[in-house]
Protein backbone atom coordinates (compact mmCIF):
# COMPACT_ATOMS: atom_id res chain seq x y z
CA UNK A 1 0.00 0.00 0.00
CA UNK A 2 1.24 3.45 -0.88
CA UNK A 3 0.44 6.14 1.69
CA UNK A 4 1.68 9.68 1.20
CA UNK A 5 1.72 12.14 4.10
CA UNK A 6 1.72 15.76 2.94
CA UNK A 7 2.78 18.32 5.51
CA UNK A 8 4.51 21.68 5.65
CA UNK A 9 4.18 25.29 6.62
CA UNK A 10 0.98 27.24 6.09
CA UNK A 11 1.28 29.15 2.83
CA UNK A 12 3.86 26.77 1.34
CA UNK A 13 1.43 25.05 -1.03
CA UNK A 14 0.11 22.00 0.86
CA UNK A 15 -3.43 22.48 -0.42
CA UNK A 16 -2.16 22.76 -4.00
CA UNK A 17 -0.14 19.56 -3.59
CA UNK A 18 -3.10 17.62 -2.19
CA UNK A 19 -5.46 18.97 -4.86
CA UNK A 20 -3.00 17.89 -7.56
CA UNK A 21 -2.80 14.39 -6.13
CA UNK A 22 -6.58 14.21 -5.98
CA UNK A 23 -6.80 15.28 -9.63
CA UNK A 24 -4.62 12.30 -10.51
CA UNK A 25 -6.78 9.76 -8.70
CA UNK A 26 -5.31 9.70 -5.21
CA UNK A 27 -7.73 9.28 -2.31
CA UNK A 28 -6.95 12.47 -0.34
CA UNK A 29 -7.87 13.47 3.21
CA UNK A 30 -6.87 16.93 4.41
CA UNK A 31 -6.18 17.85 8.05
CA UNK A 32 -6.28 14.30 9.37
CA UNK A 33 -5.70 14.32 13.15
CA UNK A 34 -2.37 12.65 13.89
CA UNK A 35 -4.08 10.52 16.52
CA UNK A 36 -6.15 8.88 13.76
CA UNK A 37 -3.27 8.18 11.38
CA UNK A 38 -2.40 4.81 12.89
CA UNK A 39 -6.02 3.65 12.75
CA UNK A 40 -6.40 4.93 9.19
CA UNK A 41 -3.28 3.07 8.03
CA UNK A 42 -4.49 -0.12 9.70
CA UNK A 43 -7.93 0.19 8.11
CA UNK A 44 -6.56 0.66 4.61
CA UNK A 45 -3.99 -2.14 5.01
CA UNK A 46 -6.59 -4.58 6.32
CA UNK A 47 -9.13 -3.69 3.64
CA UNK A 48 -6.72 -4.37 0.78
CA UNK A 49 -7.83 -1.14 -0.87
CA UNK A 50 -5.68 -0.73 -4.02
CA UNK A 51 -6.17 3.05 -4.13
CA UNK A 52 -3.21 5.33 -3.45
CA UNK A 53 -3.94 7.40 -0.35
CA UNK A 54 -2.64 10.83 0.64
CA UNK A 55 -3.32 12.59 3.92
CA UNK A 56 -2.59 16.16 4.95
CA UNK A 57 -1.18 16.73 8.43
CA UNK A 58 -0.31 20.21 9.58
CA UNK A 59 -0.13 22.63 12.50
CA UNK A 60 -3.87 22.46 13.12
CA UNK A 61 -3.07 19.34 15.15
CA UNK A 62 -2.40 19.73 18.85
CA UNK A 63 1.31 19.86 19.82
CA UNK A 64 0.98 16.79 22.03
CA UNK A 65 -0.36 14.77 19.08
CA UNK A 66 2.38 15.94 16.71
CA UNK A 67 4.97 14.89 19.29
CA UNK A 68 3.63 11.32 18.97
CA UNK A 69 4.33 11.23 15.24
CA UNK A 70 7.57 9.16 15.44
CA UNK A 71 5.79 6.49 17.51
CA UNK A 72 2.89 6.40 15.06
CA UNK A 73 5.29 5.91 12.15
CA UNK A 74 6.82 2.97 13.97
CA UNK A 75 3.39 1.43 14.53
CA UNK A 76 2.57 1.85 10.84
CA UNK A 77 5.82 0.12 9.90
CA UNK A 78 4.93 -2.80 12.13
CA UNK A 79 1.69 -3.13 10.15
CA UNK A 80 3.61 -3.17 6.88
CA UNK A 81 2.66 0.40 5.96
CA UNK A 82 5.69 2.57 5.11
CA UNK A 83 4.49 6.10 4.36
CA UNK A 84 6.24 8.61 2.12
CA UNK A 85 6.45 11.95 3.90
CA UNK A 86 6.39 15.04 1.68
CA UNK A 87 7.18 18.34 3.40
CA UNK A 88 6.58 21.72 1.76
CA UNK A 89 8.58 24.72 2.91
CA UNK A 90 9.38 28.32 1.98
CA UNK A 91 11.47 31.04 3.57
CA UNK A 92 9.90 33.33 6.15
CA UNK A 93 9.90 36.40 3.90
CA UNK A 94 7.98 34.54 1.20
CA UNK A 95 5.43 33.19 3.67
CA UNK A 96 4.89 36.65 5.15
CA UNK A 97 4.38 38.07 1.66
CA UNK A 98 1.90 35.37 0.69
CA UNK A 99 -0.20 35.87 3.81
CA UNK A 100 -0.13 39.63 3.30
CA UNK A 101 -1.27 39.29 -0.31
CA UNK A 102 -4.06 36.80 0.37
CA UNK A 103 -5.06 38.33 3.75
CA UNK A 104 -5.53 34.84 5.10
CA UNK A 105 -5.19 34.18 8.80
CA UNK A 106 -2.35 31.96 9.92
CA UNK A 107 -3.73 29.08 12.03
CA UNK A 108 -1.34 29.87 14.90
CA UNK A 109 -1.64 33.67 14.87
CA UNK A 110 -3.87 35.58 17.25
CA UNK A 111 -4.26 38.82 19.20
CA UNK A 112 -1.04 38.15 21.12
CA UNK A 113 0.83 36.24 18.40
CA UNK A 114 2.15 38.09 15.35
CA UNK A 115 2.36 36.46 11.93
CA UNK A 116 6.15 36.25 12.14
CA UNK A 117 5.93 34.61 15.56
CA UNK A 118 3.29 32.18 14.27
CA UNK A 119 5.55 31.10 11.39
CA UNK A 120 8.48 30.52 13.75
CA UNK A 121 6.25 28.55 16.12
CA UNK A 122 4.90 26.45 13.26
CA UNK A 123 8.41 25.51 12.14
CA UNK A 124 9.19 24.22 15.61
CA UNK A 125 5.85 22.45 15.91
CA UNK A 126 6.25 20.57 12.62
CA UNK A 127 9.88 19.60 13.20
CA UNK A 128 9.02 15.92 13.94
CA UNK A 129 7.56 15.66 10.42
CA UNK A 130 10.22 17.77 8.69
CA UNK A 131 13.07 15.72 10.14
CA UNK A 132 11.58 12.50 8.76
CA UNK A 133 10.56 13.81 5.34
CA UNK A 134 11.44 11.64 2.36
CA UNK A 135 11.06 14.65 0.07
CA UNK A 136 11.20 18.34 0.92
CA UNK A 137 9.88 20.83 -1.63
CA UNK A 138 11.07 24.41 -1.24
CA UNK A 139 8.41 26.59 -2.88
CA UNK A 140 10.13 29.94 -2.23
CA UNK A 141 10.79 30.44 -5.95
CA UNK A 142 7.95 28.24 -7.22
CA UNK A 143 4.67 29.37 -8.78
CA UNK A 144 1.44 27.41 -8.29
CA UNK A 145 1.69 26.10 -11.84
CA UNK A 146 5.28 24.95 -11.29
CA UNK A 147 4.35 23.29 -8.00
CA UNK A 148 1.59 21.32 -9.70
CA UNK A 149 4.08 20.18 -12.35
CA UNK A 150 6.63 19.12 -9.71
CA UNK A 151 4.03 17.17 -7.69
CA UNK A 152 2.75 15.48 -10.83
CA UNK A 153 6.22 14.53 -12.03
CA UNK A 154 7.58 13.30 -8.73
CA UNK A 155 4.54 11.75 -7.04
CA UNK A 156 1.83 10.80 -9.51
CA UNK A 157 3.74 9.18 -12.36
CA UNK A 158 4.31 5.45 -12.13
CA UNK A 159 7.76 4.67 -10.81
CA UNK A 160 9.66 1.63 -9.69
CA UNK A 161 12.89 3.17 -8.51
CA UNK A 162 14.64 6.31 -7.40
CA UNK A 163 13.06 9.62 -8.43
CA UNK A 164 15.81 12.09 -9.37
CA UNK A 165 15.18 15.82 -9.71
CA UNK A 166 17.86 17.77 -11.60
CA UNK A 167 17.63 21.51 -11.03
CA UNK A 168 19.62 24.52 -12.25
CA UNK A 169 19.65 27.77 -10.28
CA UNK A 170 21.46 31.07 -9.87
CA UNK A 171 23.46 31.62 -6.69
CA UNK A 172 22.55 35.30 -6.72
CA UNK A 173 18.93 34.24 -6.16
CA UNK A 174 19.71 31.86 -3.31
CA UNK A 175 20.56 28.18 -2.96
CA UNK A 176 17.66 25.66 -3.14
CA UNK A 177 16.87 24.57 0.39
CA UNK A 178 15.50 21.21 -0.73
CA UNK A 179 18.59 20.00 -2.62
CA UNK A 180 20.41 16.88 -1.43
CA UNK A 181 23.50 17.78 -3.48
CA UNK A 182 24.54 21.26 -4.61
CA UNK A 183 27.29 21.70 -7.21
CA UNK A 184 28.88 25.05 -8.01
CA UNK A 185 29.70 25.70 -11.68
CA UNK A 186 30.81 29.32 -11.26
CA UNK A 187 34.42 28.19 -11.76
CA UNK A 188 33.67 27.47 -15.43
CA UNK A 189 33.93 29.94 -18.35
CA UNK A 190 30.86 32.16 -18.39
CA UNK A 191 28.97 32.69 -21.70
CA UNK A 192 27.51 35.85 -20.16
CA UNK A 193 30.72 37.64 -21.14
CA UNK A 194 30.27 36.71 -24.79
CA UNK A 195 27.99 39.44 -26.27
CA UNK A 196 26.43 37.07 -28.80
CA UNK A 197 25.66 34.46 -26.13
CA UNK A 198 24.53 36.72 -23.30
CA UNK A 199 20.81 36.88 -24.26
CA UNK A 200 20.67 33.11 -24.79
CA UNK A 201 20.42 30.25 -22.27
CA UNK A 202 22.08 26.89 -21.78
CA UNK A 203 19.26 25.34 -23.80
CA UNK A 204 20.35 27.16 -26.94
CA UNK A 205 22.67 25.34 -29.34
CA UNK A 206 25.17 28.18 -29.61
CA UNK A 207 25.69 28.20 -25.83
CA UNK A 208 25.85 24.40 -25.74
CA UNK A 209 28.46 24.35 -28.50
CA UNK A 210 30.57 26.97 -26.73
CA UNK A 211 30.50 25.13 -23.39
CA UNK A 212 30.93 21.66 -24.88
CA UNK A 213 34.05 22.90 -26.65
CA UNK A 214 35.63 24.14 -23.41
CA UNK A 215 37.96 21.54 -21.80
CA UNK A 216 37.12 22.64 -18.24
CA UNK A 217 33.38 22.20 -18.84
CA UNK A 218 33.88 18.78 -20.42
CA UNK A 219 36.02 17.70 -17.46
CA UNK A 220 33.46 19.04 -14.97
CA UNK A 221 30.61 17.19 -16.71
CA UNK A 222 32.59 13.94 -16.82
CA UNK A 223 33.18 14.23 -13.08
CA UNK A 224 29.48 14.77 -12.38
CA UNK A 225 28.45 11.82 -14.53
CA UNK A 226 31.04 9.57 -12.90
CA UNK A 227 29.90 10.60 -9.40
CA UNK A 228 26.21 10.05 -10.12
CA UNK A 229 26.74 6.77 -11.97
CA UNK A 230 28.65 5.49 -8.94
CA UNK A 231 26.35 6.72 -6.19
CA UNK A 232 22.76 6.67 -7.49
CA UNK A 233 22.65 2.86 -7.24
CA UNK A 234 23.86 3.14 -3.64
CA UNK A 235 21.08 5.55 -2.72
CA UNK A 236 18.49 3.33 -4.37
CA UNK A 237 19.85 0.27 -2.58
CA UNK A 238 19.28 2.09 0.70
CA UNK A 239 15.57 2.40 -0.21
CA UNK A 240 15.87 6.10 -0.94
CA UNK A 241 12.79 7.24 -2.90
CA UNK A 242 13.79 10.77 -3.86
CA UNK A 243 17.01 12.63 -4.62
CA UNK A 244 17.38 16.27 -5.66
CA UNK A 245 20.58 17.41 -7.36
CA UNK A 246 21.09 21.13 -7.96
CA UNK A 247 23.76 22.85 -10.04
CA UNK A 248 24.23 26.59 -9.71
CA UNK A 249 26.02 29.30 -11.63
CA UNK A 250 25.86 33.04 -11.07
CA UNK A 251 22.51 33.82 -12.69
CA UNK A 252 21.15 30.38 -13.51
CA UNK A 253 20.98 31.08 -17.25
CA UNK A 254 23.91 29.40 -19.00
CA UNK A 255 26.38 27.03 -17.35
CA UNK A 256 24.06 25.38 -14.83
CA UNK A 257 21.28 25.03 -17.42
CA UNK A 258 23.63 23.37 -19.91
CA UNK A 259 24.97 20.94 -17.32
CA UNK A 260 21.49 19.96 -16.12
CA UNK A 261 20.36 19.37 -19.70
CA UNK A 262 23.37 17.13 -20.33
CA UNK A 263 22.86 15.21 -17.09
CA UNK A 264 19.19 14.78 -17.94
CA UNK A 265 20.08 13.26 -21.29
CA UNK A 266 22.60 10.93 -19.69
CA UNK A 267 20.48 9.76 -16.75
CA UNK A 268 17.11 9.88 -18.46
CA UNK A 269 17.94 6.98 -20.72
CA UNK A 270 18.65 4.63 -17.83
CA UNK A 271 16.85 3.10 -14.89
CA UNK A 272 16.12 6.32 -13.03
CA UNK A 273 12.93 8.40 -13.01
CA UNK A 274 14.49 11.74 -13.98
CA UNK A 275 12.88 15.20 -14.02
CA UNK A 276 14.66 18.43 -14.92
CA UNK A 277 13.83 21.95 -13.79
CA UNK A 278 15.47 25.31 -14.49
CA UNK A 279 14.49 27.53 -11.59
CA UNK A 280 15.49 30.85 -13.11
CA UNK A 281 14.13 30.27 -16.61
CA UNK A 282 10.55 31.25 -17.52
Amino acid sequence: MRLIIVSGLSGSGKSVALATLEDYGFNCIDNLPVALLDAFGAHVADSGDPAIHAVGIDARNRPAELAQFPDILRHLGERGVIPEIIFLDADDATLLKRFSETRRRHPLSGPDVSLAEAIRGERELLMPLHERADLTLDTTHTTLHELRQIVRARLTEARSGLSVQLESFGFKHGTPADADFVFDSRCLPNPHWKPMLRPLTGRDQAVADYLAGTPAVARYLRGLISFLDDWLPVFEAENRSYLTIAIGCTGGQHRSVYLIEELGRHLGGGQWNVNTRHRELP
